[in-house]
């Protein structure tokens, strides 16, 4: 067996997802029955092999390497298989290496803020990651789908932890909009197989323009897509996750940065460049249509943002706005916009997540939720505070942080299809970042009004304090050095070239 995951890298994807799965069974059958420090630690050991069998596989998809993996035949001609390639590698490494430090994160809040039912998140926590993964190294629409409804199943539980009136109200609307949306993705993908008979994913495209009537191919397009657009948060479509709000931050954090907004904007990525492809697209009006969705959420998200007093709600609606860069880059149908969403996935997920975290930590430490509550708070938590400031200019899209990266290369993109409404938007958003961001800076570092009650130094403890550093620090890395580590963005450049030939964009 060791031999096989040492020389057969085919078999770690299907490994990597085992690891968590097994790992969410064990926490809960055995969380109640052992020590915390126990039940954390099987978190941890999953997270790291999961993480440790992800990134082994980075320079095999690299250098073009064929890993497909099937695992058993549902019926005939359709599989449960794994394809690890360069487009599922990008998201597979933010989530894997997030899930680490989320996971030290959520110790020392869920310690901290005393929470009940602290099994069932940890649990709930690892299968998510697992559907995440096999979300990720799906080989085709089946695989996926399967993923993808068992990452919305196990978020519910997260949802809804508090187990009250607010958060069962919360837990409906979410399965409500995400079930519905993923049996219309599954009527979709029948249809597929029945025009085509496959199903299996395919860089480019598999679905020729000639296929069907142009008005229907649009329809069929926004059927199967449109889960996807749930999950990322487009409006009208977008409700679910300011409601989901109610859930611990760590939860706030899994939502917006590690799995479930970025499973959907990387449905949209796989649907839009792995079975209809960019010409289908432009031919029957999709590709248009769908950067009318993104380009109202980007601004519209923003202002709402502006209004909101409770910081979770301010980073949600920045969530809903952000997931669409991604979106409006796969709408451009041209290289720089792939390559920027696809590294804005990973932009996003660094940058999101710290400022949850931060959020979190300043819950957990003072007890205040609301940004009218917070003058002062910097000189409580100058740390903290001082890695919310320096995030939120990465999220407007200023080097040298990773933001950067991937705004350059969505500009490039709306400059290159020629369309100064997606170049405007990209600039406008970035600006109204900072107008929702940078009053919570001033009002924390505040010196005309002195808060007594922040008068003296308290960070939040280690265990949140570390991740958050290690996030800030990875924003400021990789806006330097973009291929640092798991080389993310030569990923995210390998799979502009599957997708559209020959590729000679960068920045």
């Amino acid at each position: 067996m060791i031999h096989m995951i040492i020389f057969n890298p085919a078999i770690r994807p299907v490994l990597a997802v085992a690891v968590t799965m097994a790992a969410s069974a064990l926490i809960f059958i055995t969380g109640d029955h052992i020590h915390r420090n126990a039940r954390e630690a099987i978190t941890f050991i999953a997270a790291f092999l999961n993480c440790a069998l992800i990134m082994s596989l980075v320079p095999a998809v690299l250098a073009g390497e064929e890993m497909r993996f099937s695992i058993l035949e549902i019926v005939k001609g359709v599989e449960l298989a794994f394809n690890p390639d360069p487009a599922g590698m990008v998201f597979a490494c933010v989530s894997s290496s997030l899930w680490i430090l989320t996971s030290l994160y959520s110790t020392g809040y869920m310690r901290g803020h005393h929470e009940k039912n602290q099994t069932g998140y940890f649990a709930a926590f690892a299968m998510c990651i697992s559907a995440a993964t096999g979300i990720c190294f799906a080989a085709n629409l089946i695989t996926f789908f399967i993923f993808f409804e068992i990452l919305t199943v196990a978020t519910y539980p997260l949802v809804v932890h508090y187990r009250d009136e607010t958060g069962r109200r919360s837990g409906r609307k979410y399965l409500a909009y995400t079930l519905i949306s993923g049996q219309l993705f599954f009527a979709g993908i029948v249809i597929v197989y029945w025009l085509t008979g496959t199903m299996e994913f395919r860089a480019g495209g598999f679905i020729k323009t000639d296929l069907l009537p142009l008005p229907l191919m649009a329809v069929l397009f926004f059927l199967m897509a449109g889960a996807g657009m749930v999950k990322a948060g487009v409006m009208p479509f977008h409700s679910w996750l300011p409601a989901a709000m109610v859930a611990p931050t760590p939860v706030s954090a899994l939502l917006h940065a590690v799995a479930v907004v970025k499973a959907g904007a990387f449905a949209v990525i796989r649907v839009s460049f792995f079975v209809f492809g960019p010409d289908t697209l432009k031919a029957c009006g999709a590709a248009r249509i769908l950067s009318w969705f993104a380009v109202a959420t980007i601004l519209i998200s923003s202002f709402i943002a502006m209004k909101q007093d409770n910081l979770k709600a301010r980073l949600a609606f920045s969530t809903i706005g952000q997931l669409s860069y991604i979106i409006l880059g796969v709408a451009m149908m041209y290289p720089f916009g792939a390559v920027g969403g696809l590294f804005h996935i990973v932009a996003h997920a660094f940058m999101k997540i710290t400022l949850f975290m931060c959020a979190g930590a300043v819950y957990v430490t003072t007890g205040k939720k609301n940004i009218s509550e917070m003058v002062g708070i910097g000189r409580q938590m100058p740390v903290t505070m001082a890695c919310f400031a320096i995030v939120s200019v990465a999220l407007a899209g200023f080097p040298p942080f990773v933001g950067f990266v991937s705004k350059a290369n969505l500009v490039m993109g709306a400059v290159a299809v020629q369309s100064p409404l997606y170049a405007f938007t990209y600039v406008a958003s970035g600006l109204l970042a900072l107008a929702y961001l940078m009053p919570v800076v001033f009002i924390a570092f505040k010196r005309d009004i002195i808060n007594s009650e922040f008068a003296v130094k308290k960070e939040a403890c280690w265990p949140m304090l570390v991740p958050i550093l290690v996030t800030t620090s990875a924003v400021i890395l990789l806006g330097l050095v973009p291929d640092a580590g798991p080389h993310l963005y030569d990923l995210a450049v390998s799979a502009g070239q599957q997708i559209f030939g020959t590729l000679g964009v960068g920045i």
